[in-house]
C-alpha cells in the first residue's frame, strides 16, 4: 500500500519538473531551480518552523534521506537546518518545489554525516514547502 503512494507522490513531483525551470545561483554558491512557485505568502523567518517533503542525493545519485519515501513530511526548526537550506527556505512561500545543489561549505562540509554522506560532499535536494509556523 506504501509503495503505490510513494509512486503517485514522485509521480506528481516530476510532473512537476516537466517545465522549464527557473535558476538562480545564491551568493554561497548554492544553485536553485524553482520548479513550481507557491501562492503569495510569507517566505519563513529564521527563527520559524517550517513542514517540509524532501529528498537528499549525493552527486552519484544515491538518496540519504526522503520524507517522500517515509511518507510524512517533516517539521523542523529553520535555525537548526544546514545552511543551504536556511538561505533557500527563507527565499519560498509555502506551495513552492525547488531542486537545489549545496556546495560542501553550504552543507555538511569536511565533517560529513558518518554512514550517509562522505566527507566534502556537495548535495542535491528536492524540498517541497507545505507550511510555516511563526
Amino acid at each position: 500500500m506504501r509503495l503505490p503512494i510513494c509512486l503517485a507522490i514522485l509521480l506528481s513531483v516530476s510532473a512537476a519538473f516537466a517545465t522549464e525551470p527557473e535558476t538562480r545561483t545564491l551568493p554561497s554558491g548554492v544553485t536553485m531551480q524553482i520548479h513550481r512557485e507557491g501562492p503569495d505568502g510569507a517566505p519563513p523567518a529564521r527563527t520559524d518552523v517550517v513542514r517540509v517533503h524532501y529528498q537528499g542525493s549525493l552527486s552519484d545519485g544515491t538518496v540519504f534521506d526522503s520524507s517522500y519515501a517515509r511518507g510524512n513530511p517533516a517539521e523542523l526548526p529553520l535555525d537548526r537546518l544546514i545552511s543551504c537550506w536556511q538561505e533557500v527556505l527563507q527565499q519560498m512561500t509555502p506551495g513552492t518545489l525547488v531542486h537545489i545543489v549545496c556546495p560542501p561549505e553550504t552543507a555538511y562540509g569536511r565533517r560529513g554525516v558518518r554512514g550517509r554522506i562522505p566527507r566534502d560532499a556537495t548535495l542535491s535536494f528536492v524540498i517541497e514547502l507545505i507550511e510555516v509556523r511563526h
